[in-house]
């Protein structure tokens, strides 16, 4: 699982930072989360494919979550795309974009497909062979989701010193790793585990941001093995994070903690500290596996 920071930082674009967008690349699967203004440049100053992403999901309709999004998808047009691009996001957001392409009279030579979400309840978006995606309510001053993005488990692992001591033929190999016993030809049977190994454990990634403190999570993401929390300020300026619906580095430590999360990243930065160091150490004062998000970096779990 890799996850690419595109973007991280509140409110407007500068020089130096970019608003939120990130891809996360997962079996195989390459998912975009958020496209702030200046996501098509960053994926690719990241060497990152247009072609290989084929779902977006718009956490919710504030311009720092969103407004890259009409520029990625004419990009795609002009780069001659046939694949269908998924969008998952709140209602309205097909109005927005389907306006933008009828004023511009611009319309997409592949199929554009929304999944408008309304639900103030986690459901099932996203679903294949290999990886679930679910919503996270949050709570912010309009409706937002953050995402659950979880992989499924895989087939289990072929002792092969045991396959070849029973001699069994290569033909059942599959149904093994699906985990069926196997009858030998004298009759015996031979348990799946004394065949196999467990798969690997999976991993689970959960995107929060952006939201006011809000323990209602906990259950949804309970011991995720990432956790991208956002955390626009530190514990100064608490009272400016509850009138804004925004959360504190030390807020995002709390969640972390009670849903025993492996790991937490933050994000989402107010720009009027003078370090990002500031975040890491107010969050490690409660959680102590944190680490620093920022524009271009990568983490590989």
């Amino acid at each position: 699982m890799k996850l690419t920071i595109l973007g991280c930082y509140a409110a407007t674009p500068r020089t130096l930072t970019n608003p939120t967008s990130q891809v996360l690349e997962i079996k195989n699967r390459l998912f975009l989360i958020d496209c702030g203004e200046g996501t098509q440049v960053q994926l690719r100053k990241n060497k990152l494919k247009f072609s290989k992403i084929n779902h977006v999901f718009i956490s919710h309709l504030h311009g720092d979550h969103f407004f890259g999004l009409i520029g990625l998808i004419s990009t795609f047009a002009l780069l001659g795309r046939v694949n269908d691009l998924h969008i998952y996001g709140p209602k309205g957001v097909k109005e927005i974009i389907d306006l933008q392409l009828k004023l511009s009279n611009s319309w997409t030579n592949y199929q554009l497909i929304f999944h408008e979400l309304d639900s103030k309840k986690s459901e099932i978006i996203f679903e294949d062979e290999k990886v679930t995606v679910k919503t996270i309510p949050l709570k912010h001053r309009v409706y937002t989701n953050g995402f659950l993005f979880q992989e499924k488990l895989g087939e289990r692992k072929l002792d092969m010193n045991a396959v070849q001591n029973f001699e069994i033929d290569s033909c059942y190999y599959q149904n093994i790793k699906n985990g069926r016993d196997i009858t030998l030809e004298d009759g015996r049977v031979i348990k799946n585990d004394k065949l196999t190994y467990d798969p690997d454990p999976t991993l689970s990634y959960a995107f929060c941001s952006d939201t006011k403190y809000n323990e209602e999570v906990i259950p949804i993401i309970e011991n995720v093995s990432v956790l991208y929390h956002e955390s626009t300020f530190l514990s100064s300026e608490e009272d400016l994070a509850a009138k804004t619906m925004h959360s504190t580095a030390k807020e995002a430590a709390r969640i972390a903690l009670k849903a025993n999360a492996q790991q937490l990243i933050l994000g989402h930065y107010s720009t009027r500290y003078s370090s990002l160091d500031l975040f890491k150490e107010e969050a490690e004062t409660i959680f102590k596996e944190v680490l620093l998000a920022d524009d271009g970096k990568s983490f590989e779990f």
